[in-house]
């Protein structure tokens, strides 16, 4: 079994209750009392730190008063691997507009930094093993399989968390609205709201198209 792979099997599992909830409600009904309490997913983007590919602790908190892709990540995962031209081309073409892009690999350092080595990752990349899995919970998201990616405003505020893999398509609608929310022209209910019919709409286009 590789490294990658036990930390794979600290993460692979899918929990998404609590997650879907938060999306389109933050009114969920209390677990019973014997079962443990759902992970909520924070309205504000938690702070946490971890170091980059220099080796720098760098905080999330640096970005203050951008609005945020953060997309979490692992080498062993090949969607999160696919994702890093669609990432890259997001950073180049939306920068000046107030977003950043920040990847957020969780995995072990030297199998993070030896696929940097092969594959061009042109915005900040935090790494962490525990530390990274620490960071992940902390957005209310306990064992899910990577990747997975968190959008939020400019004020820190989580408009929507995209589980799998990120089609160009789809970070464009993501980001349409998030502009919205920045702008005053949508809420964050509206957004959202908004988001859902336009991820729904890609999912018909593309269960639509031949393979």
């Amino acid at each position: 079994m590789t490294r990658g792979a036990t930390l794979a099997g600290l993460a692979a599992v899918a929990a998404l209750a609590g997650l879907a909830g938060y999306l389109v409600s933050q009114r969920a009904p209390a677990p019973a009392a014997q079962e443990p309490a759902a992970r909520v997913v924070p309205a504000v983007r938690p702070e946490f730190s971890l170091a980059d590919a220099e080796g720098v602790v760098r905080s999330i908190a640096e970005w203050d008063g951008r609005a945020l892709v953060i997309n979490f990540w692992a080498p062993w995962s090949p969607p999160g691997g696919r994702e890093v031209p669609v990432l890259n081309r997001l950073h180049a073409n939306h920068s000046a507009e107030g977003f950043q892009v920040i990847g957020v690999a969780v995995d072990f350092r030297e199998d993070v930094l030896a696929f940097m080595q092969e594959t061009p990752i042109d915005y900040p990349m935090l790494i962490g093993e525990q530390d990274g899995l620490d960071a992940v919970r902390a957005f209310g998201v306990d064992n899910l399989g990577f990747p997975f990616t968190v959008f939020t405003d400019r004020r820190g505020r989580i408009v929507t968390i995209h589980v799998g893999e990120l089609h160009a398509p789809q970070a464009e609608a993501i980001l349409s609205a998030v502009t919205a929310v920045d702008d005053g022209r949508l809420t964050l209910d509206a957004a959202r709201q908004q988001i859902e019919r336009a991820l729904a709409d890609y999912r018909s286009r593309e269960a639509a198209t031949p393979s």
